[in-house]
């Protein structure tokens, strides 16, 4: 990598870092909230479905308008409208006696502009970055995704020791920054800001989505699962750290950054990896939903405390090896002018899975573990048949008429 683009996507790394701690950080906070806030599991859950189903919806729009009018003019407001979000729900908490209705809605806030970073952000990394160091440099990006999801739990810990709501304020106080730095760093190819016909992106659109349907969304689904599975893993993990362990606090923190960490780790291993082995990315993707799968398995059988470290660990590794190839096969699927849609529509299947995991896990936990666990496993089952059946690196990689892929 040019010294010149060294900064460039130091900065842009940023984006998926800061993202991340919209639901991450508030993973180990969420009984805290719970008790301040005298409120069910369900409505606790519905703090990290707030956040992701709004941004699951403005994604695809952000990623339409970004081919025409560029990334980085919509990251930059994006990022300013997710700290606000933050504050705002951090400023209800401290000055309203109900501030539940109002926390939920600078959530929203905030997932709207989420729906304007990591994805473009993703997409803005395949602009810059050719052949095969683009799997390189979006196995950095999910590793600094990664980074974010290991920080956050400590980060949120540590701010739960001084109050339940200070992570509100956290947000604000590293997304508005970011933005501006972005603004001032971080800039586009002419080439990439050239208009296009509505019809010519039409019938570009037209030509992916005909000859590559069913690889690419073999692919979504593979993102998807592995992202629900995670978080809501994880929701029912900090739950259960709490009240069958007694473990709360900082510790808690450390112990739910271990999984995180695992993925992080895999996920920058494997982006240097695939820079010249992109014949194994199929093969990478099909390992790691089967991974995922174990590791639910021992999670719901094994009830000790190592044991379910362990499982959730397994899980953690399983999201590292599926994440990279699935995001560097699908930013090479479209040409840069088409990169954004299919990236951002990537990024909504992402965001609802994030959104379904923790209420799902907590709407039927009062079931018992084993319930919620044979249902993401059934479905960690069939992301795996339509990776064998579908995926496929040539189809999907494959250049456009219109331009390459």
């Amino acid at each position: 990598m040019k010294k010149g683009m060294q900064l460039k996507f130091a900065v842009l790394c940023l984006v998926p870092f800061i993202m991340v701690l919209g639901n991450s950080m508030l993973i180990p906070v969420l009984p805290s909230i719970k008790s301040a806030l005298n409120i069910s599991q369900l409505r606790v859950g519905l703090l990290i479905t707030a956040f992701s189903i709004p941004a699951g919806i403005v994604i695809p729009f952000a990623g339409v308008l970004s081919d025409h009018v560029g990334r980085v003019i919509i990251i930059v407001p994006a990022l300013i409208i997710y700290g606000l979000g933050g504050l705002i729900a951090g400023i209800a908490a401290v000055t309203l006696e109900n501030p539940y209705p109002l926390i939920l809605a600078g959530r929203i806030i905030q997932g709207i502009g989420a729906g304007g970073t990591y994805q473009l952000a993703m997409a803005l990394t395949g602009d810059i970055f050719k052949s095969n160091e683009r799997a390189k440099a979006l196995g950095f990006l999910e590793a600094a995704n990664g980074l974010g999801k290991v920080i956050s739990p400590l980060a949120g810990a540590a701010a739960g020791l001084i109050s339940w709501y200070a992570p509100f304020f956290i947000y604000g106080i590293l997304a508005i920054p970011a933005g501006i730095a972005i603004r001032f760093v971080v800039s586009e190819s002419k080439e990439n800001l050239k208009k296009q016909s509505y019809l010519e992106y039409r019938i570009s659109l037209q030509e992916i989505i005909q000859k590559k349907a069913m690889p690419l969304i073999s692919c979504f689904l593979a993102g998807m699962v592995a992202l629900f599975v995670l978080f809501g893993t994880l929701s029912f993990y900090s739950d259960l750290l709490e009240v069958t362990f007694k473990i709360k606090g900082f510790l808690k923190g450390i112990i739910i950054a271990g999984p995180v960490l695992a993925m992080a780790v895999l996920s920058f291993s494997l982006g240097i990896f695939l820079e010249k082995r992109n014949r194994y990315m199929k093969t990478l993707i099909v390992t790691g939903l089967a991974v995922i799968l174990i590791g639910q398995v021992l999670f719901a059988v094994f009830p000790f405390f190592w044991s379910l470290f362990a499982a959730v660990t397994l899980v953690g590794a399983g999201v590292g090896g599926v994440l990279p190839p699935v995001n560097t096969l699908i930013t090479s699927s479209a040409s840069t002018k088409r990169r954004g849609i299919i990236t951002c529509l990537y990024g909504t299947v992402r965001f609802f899975g994030v959104a379904i995991g923790p209420p799902l896990y907590g709407f039927i936990e009062k079931i018992g573990r084993e319930i919620p666990l044979a249902l993401s496993s059934g479905i960690v089952a069939i992301a795996i048949i339509f990776g064998i059946l579908f995926i496929n690196e040539r189809v999907i990689m494959g250049k456009e008429k219109s331009g390459t892929g």
